[in-house]
Parts: C-alpha cells; structure tokens; sequence
C-alpha cells in the first residue's frame, strides 16, 4: 500500500490533472526582481530578506506580515500572492526546514486567474514521494512535504490506527515496529474512499503508472503495484520504467495518460474480495521487497491467508445496506467520542466499523 493520487484529491480536493510546473531558473537577483514586481516589496526589503536566509527564499513568517501589511495597505493582489506563497510553501511545497519557500514558485501567482490550469494534487504527491526516497535512509534526520497528508492517508488504511496525540508511553520504537509487522491483510482498510465516491468520483488517471513531475524533480508513480486499493486484482508487476532523459519526455507521458490506462484495463480483473492477489505474487513480494521492519534472520515466512468464498446468498445482498447503516452510526459515533488511543473499547468499535463497511461492499 502507499499513498496515490486518489488519497490526494479525497483527502486535500486539489486537481490532480494539469500541467506541470516549470519555473526559470532563479537566483538572488531574480528573486529579488520577482518579489519586487509580484508582492511590491522594496528592493531593500527582499534583498534583506534573501540575505536572511542565505538564498533564493523567503521565510513563511516574513510573508505573514507582509500579507498582513498589504491588507491594511488595500494592495490585495500582492496580499493575495503573499498569502498563497505562505499556504503552499507550508504544505504541499514544504522542505525539511517547514519555515521557508523557494522563490521558484513566486512566477506561480504572477497571474492569479491562471492557477488552476495546474495539476496541484499531483504536485503535493512529487514532493512526498521525493522525500521518502530520502527517508528509507537510517541517517535521514528530517522530512520534508505535506506530512499532514501522508499521516491522514495512513490512518484512513488501518482502522486500528489513531491520530497522533502525544503522551508519555513505556512502549519503545522496536515494540511499535513489531505491532505493524504484525498487521495482517484483513487489518487493512483496502478502497477507504468508496463511502466519498459521491463527493470525489474515481478519475481515469488515477491508474497511470509512469512519471510525475514538478519543477525539475522527477518521481515514479506505479499504481500497479497497489491495484488492491482500486479494486483490482493485484498481479506481478512489471519492472519500472527507466528515468526519462527529458523533461519534455515526462510531460508528453503524463498528458497522453489516457492511452495508457487504456492498454492497462486490458490487463485488469477486478477483485471479488479487497486483498485479492494472483497466485505466487506474495512469494515474488517477499523476495524482492523489505516486507518486515523488523530484521529476522534468513528470509521471513510468506503467510498463507484463507480465501474468503467468492458467492453470496440473496440473504447477504440484503444485509449490505443495513450493514452500510450500521457503519455510518459507528462512524459517527467515534467522530464524537473523545476517548484514549488505549481505551480498548475504542479499539473495539474501529473493528466493527472496518467488518461492516468490508462486508457491505462485497
């Protein structure tokens, strides 16, 4: 499992079609340049600012009250720039700092009734990914990205999972490390957005398997290797695709998506039940992936899973919208009870509540 394009555009509602961002290069004197023509700063202003911060940026709490100056000023396109730089550039454009942002995105707002021609969700899921490849190393110290996203796309997959909320506990890192190794496939929420299908419909390209981009940072995004969170039935996938040698090469890519995805629905077989894989493909994932946090030694077990049966009786296609029912009323229920991670009759009512939405949507 891992967070997709789907996770963005439920969870944050940002477009995930559209162009990719391009920016000129941009040094201190540019940056400069740009916020004097966009934000209206004075050239003493911005460069004091760049020397601040030893760079082509500017800190997030120098564009507050700069937003709060051009308010109070009436200058409301320049505050409105001031207060879009802010917002991206502490969320989906953060970097490991989460107090600046690269002068690169100031061309973004040059025209505000352009924006939306972006593809801003798959931007926020370039900066994620760019920054977990960084973070499978043990000397990795910070992470940079909407880290607000990847926390809600993880607790919306495991319903045992709860919000982070910190307290004293005597449980160590290797024992927590050992609790989600213990997880098993029917402890995972496979498809959490089926209930938001009426909100957020299911796009096309949520299945392109290829290239994002954004800037000049380029990342892989391979959807067939989690076709279990689209409903699909999860095969052995084929090896990536090699890095592009051009930037030009990932736009074409992207924006032909949908011939893509056409050649892969040929492929696909959608799954009577929610982990449903082809035969072999946990052995082949155990070989050439890191199922395990924690180290064993040899090579771990594969586990074996009973097949859940793949008919059912009219009785239980009549059970499904009550069973919907009584997971809307457990749902709302736990939207409303304050309790603690550890209350165990907490823990109790996020089971039925995964129960009765996976039988529901057999």
């Amino acid at each position: 499992m891992t967070i997709t394009l789907d996770d963005v555009a439920n969870i944050l509602g940002l477009p995930i079609k559209g162009e990719s961002y391009s920016p000129p290069d941009v040094d201190r004197v540019t940056a400069c340049n740009l916020a004097v023509t966009l934000l209206g700063v004075t050239t003493t202003e911005i460069w004091e600012e760049t020397m601040k911060t030893r760079g082509a940026h500017c800190r997030l709490d120098w564009l507050k009250e700069f937003f709060k100056r051009e308010c109070a000023a009436e200058r409301f396109d320049c505050a409105a720039r001031a207060y879009l730089l802010n917002l991206v550039g502490s969320t989906i454009y953060a970097d490991k700092s989460h107090t600046l942002v690269d002068a690169k995105y100031f061309p973004l707002y040059r025209y505000l009734y352009g924006t939306d021609k972006y593809a801003w969700g798959s931007a926020a899921l370039v900066v994620i990914y760019d920054y977990l490849s960084n973070a499978c190393y043990y000397d990795t110290k910070q992470l940079g990205g909407y880290i607000t996203l990847l926390q809600d796309a993880d607790v919306q997959c495991f319903a045992q999972m709860n919000r982070w909320c910190y307290k004293q506990c005597k449980h160590k890192v290797h024992e927590y490390r050992r609790i989600i190794d213990a997880l098993t496939l029917v402890d995972a929420i496979w498809r959490p957005w089926e209930n938001h299908r009426g909100v957020i419909h299911f796009d096309d390209i949520i299945l392109y398997t290829g290239h994002l981009r954004l800037c000049s940072t380029v990342v892989k995004y391979l959807s067939d290797r989690c076709l279990r969170q689209f409903g699909y039935i999860q095969y052995i996938s084929s090896p990536p695709l090699p890095d592009p040698s051009r930037l030009f090469d990932v736009d074409v890519e992207w924006l032909g998506y949908a011939t893509l995805v056409t050649e892969l629905f040929h492929k696909f077989c959608q799954a009577t039940y929610p982990s449903e894989c082809e035969d072999g493909y946990l052995k082949w994932f155990y070989q050439v992936s890191h199922p395990l946090l924690v180290r064993l030694d040899g090579v771990p077990q594969v586990p074996h899973y009973s097949v859940p049966p793949t008919s059912a009786d009219a009785s239980s296609s009549q059970l499904a919208p009550i069973l919907q029912q009584i997971g809307d009323l457990i749902q709302h229920g736990l939207n409303q009870h304050e309790a603690s991670p550890d209350d165990e009759l907490y823990l109790h009512f996020y089971k039925a509540l995964y129960l009765s939405r996976s039988r529901s949507s057999e």
